[in-house]
């Protein structure tokens, strides 16, 4: 099976730039999630007190930066037609992309709000600072707080439910959906 070499998407296959971005974001939000559970537990005199934490502030920025860039690349490209046939399976795989979505810019907008909402700016790998929005850093830090732990957690959760999908149809329905977004050719 011939990896494809085209660049953009096309109405058949995903190019190489939508696959990368799909599994970057995909990785890191598998990552930081755990992460995030862990830091929380961090007493002040933990030896990563203060390592954890600015590594997911700064793995979440950069997560935010790749969303906006995949959002753009995904508005200028056009989608692969679905590969299945019955009309609630098409609305679940719309409803199912938007949600994940929606949920990716609840995860990183609260995260954001959370982190600065002592008016302090994120260091991101001390490469760059991205400041607090003065009238945003308004000490909001418990609801923020809420809301990025319950949309990162609904957000592994549909993930898990997303990746569940691409499995069926590749094992029950023998669809080249998982193909495409490995970047295997399929022969169909």
């Amino acid at each position: 099976m011939p990896l494809t070499r085209q660049v953009t998407n096309s109405h058949r296959q995903y190019g190489w730039i939508s696959i990368l971005l799909h599994w970057l974001v995909a990785l890191v939000v598998i990552g930081l999630y755990p992460l995030g559970l862990y830091m929380v537990e961090l007493g002040y005199y933990d030896p990563g007190y203060r390592f954890y934490p600015n590594l997911h502030r700064s793995l979440g920025l950069l997560l935010a930066f790749t969303i906006l860039v995949r959002l753009v690349w995904k508005l200028l490209n056009p989608n692969p037609q679905l590969l299945v046939d019955k009309a609630w399976e098409r609305l679940a795989a719309k409803a199912g992309h938007l949600l994940l979505y929606l949920l990716l810019l609840t995860a990183v907008a609260s995260g954001y709000l959370l982190s600065t909402a002592d008016g302090r700016s994120i260091e991101v790998f001390n490469w760059f600072s991205v400041p607090a929005i003065p009238w945003l850093a308004t000490r909001q830090e418990d609801l923020a707080g809420s809301v990025h732990f319950y949309a990162a957690t609904s957000l592994i959760i549909l993930a898990g439910l997303h990746a569940l999908a691409a499995l069926k149809h590749h094992f029950i329905d023998r669809n080249p959906t998982l193909k495409r977004m490995l970047g295997i050719q399929s022969e169909k």
